[in-house]
């Protein structure tokens, strides 16, 4: 295992791995739940999602831990998965199986572009100072996470000014999509969730900073142990009946293969008018997937040094899948298509992997203990739900915390460095998007050194990338 997984080498051990890869897990584990219920408003059935997410999970993840050997876990990836819903389906008026076909094309797209480098162009294009913004922004992101989930924000709207996306109004489940009239604010502290998640916070704070191995891990298992505690977590109410194997399998079979069928990529391009918008929709799809992916790895990579010196030169230099980031980025673009077979919206590369490297994952063994988890969680559901937002948001907070120090880097004071950083960074959490944050301060290193008269600095890639995105969020303004 030593030999396979090159512990020595990378400066790690067994246990540190099993538990960075129950770590991730744990952090992750929401999607088992949220990404079947926001597909299945499609009228795709949930246990089938259920399970096609589980699928997805353990191949990609195995592919990115056995073939890459990095410490990052896939899954369908939150907001494509509301894109998928509210935006194709609802929007566009597409069906679940045009969809499904949509993002098993855009799949094979992503494989195209890193068996033929583009993705690389694209990483190594992006400025020095961008990718200390990104890593920074990465920590904003996941931090935001973190609060979010541990519920101290609320948001207030103005009437008039939200929109019900979805089916489920009448009973209190729709989505709501609110404007900039929205306002934050903290929530009193009387709900026992939030008093849980903040006692957790303090956990996670005291003993990180007293180096305690394990130290994320015991974290969420003691959290987990006040949410019981303090009635968060109700012990009688897991339903062992709920989201079984057996019935998800035959569930499965709606959706397996259904991208195929002639509802799906059948249909999709049977209306010549509708091609381009077709067309447009699988670029929004592909390169939402794309970024996020790329500012993942550069925003916890380099930090952590699982992406060396060495692998950098050799992802700029190398042929083939000579470097383990050329591995990642292949692990990354076979999951969506794999993902999109079985019956779920994009599979991508998780930010929540940060938690796992923040608990000292460094090598494949991560991912491989995740995905392991992952397929146990098909058994053993009912006793993962057991363990609350309360209990893994703290970690993403503190997670985030650490990824900060990548803002060191950066010159603040100087407005031609600053500003682009701001967009790629900062933003990157305000939006909710690592894609649309890149995006941004893509744009803006161009609006800047076009000011200062140094357009020979921008590279032909970053002002195809500039041209694509300005194409996406044009489209997405019409749909």
């Amino acid at each position: 295992m030593d030999k396979f997984f090159k512990l020595k080498e990378s400066g790690t051990t067994v246990s540190r791995e099993i538990m960075a890869g129950l770590t991730t897990f744990f952090a992750m584990s929401y999607i088992l739940f949220v990404n079947p219920s926001i597909l299945s408003q499609t009228g795709m059935k949930y246990q089938a999602v259920f399970l096609a997410t589980i699928i997805s999970a353990v191949i990609g993840t195995l592919i990115m831990g056995l073939f890459a050997n990095v410490p990052y876990a896939q899954a369908p990836g939150m907001g494509l998965n509301a894109f998928f819903t509210f935006t194709v389906v609802f929007g566009l008026g597409y069906s679940w199986q045009e969809a499904l076909a949509m993002v098993f094309i855009c799949g094979m797209i992503n494989i195209l572009i890193t068996v033929t480098k583009i993705r690389k162009l694209i990483i190594k294009a992006i400025p020095e100072s961008l990718q200390h913004a990104i890593g920074g922004g990465i920590g904003v992101f996941i931090a935001y996470v973190g609060i979010k989930n541990a519920g101290l924000l609320k948001f207030t709207s103005d009437p008039g000014t939200y929109t019900v996306l979805g089916k489920g109004a009448d009973k209190g489940k729709a989505t709501i999509e609110a404007t900039s009239s929205a306002v934050p604010g903290l929530v009193n502290f009387t709900s026992p969730a939030v008093l849980v998640a903040i006692l957790g916070i303090v956990i996670t704070a005291v003993l990180v900073v007293r180096n305690v191995k394990g130290a994320i891990l015991i974290s969420i298992v003691s959290t987990t142990v006040l949410a019981i505690i303090f009635g968060v977590v109700d012990l009688g109410t897991i339903d062992f009946k709920a989201n079984s194997l057996g019935s998800a399998m035959n569930d499965l079979g709606q959706t397996f293969g259904a991208a195929f069928s002639h509802k799906g990529m059948g249909a999709l391009f049977s209306d010549s008018e509708k091609i381009p918008q077709v067309l447009m929709t699988i670029l929004a799809f592909s390169l939402s997937d794309t970024f996020d992916t790329i500012g993942t790895f550069i925003g916890t990579g380099r930090r952590s040094g699982i992406f060396s010196e060495e692998d950098e030169k050799s992802l700029e230099n190398g042929s083939g899948f000579s470097s383990k980031m050329d591995k990642a980025l292949f692990a990354d673009a076979t999951a969506t298509s794999i993902g999109a077979i079985f019956g779920t919206s994009n599979t991508t590369t998780y930010v929540e992997s940060a938690a796992g490297i923040g608990a000292g994952g460094r090598t494949g063994l991560t991912s491989v203990v995740t995905a392991i988890c992952f397929l146990l969680s098909s058994v053993f559901l009912p006793f993962i739900s057991i363990v609350p937002s309360a209990a893994t948001a703290p970690v993403l907070i503190i997670v985030g915390v650490m990824m900060l120090a990548s803002f060191k880097e950066i010159d603040w004071t100087d407005l031609e460095v600053a500003i682009p950083a701001f967009f790629a960074s900062i933003f990157m959490g305000i939006a909710y998007s690592i894609s649309y944050g890149i995006a941004a301060g893509f744009i803006f290193f161009t609006v800047v050194k076009l000011a200062k008269g140094k357009a020979n600095e921008i590279s032909p890639v970053i002002w195809v990338v500039n041209v694509l995105f300005i194409i996406n969020f044009v489209i997405l303004a019409m749909m």
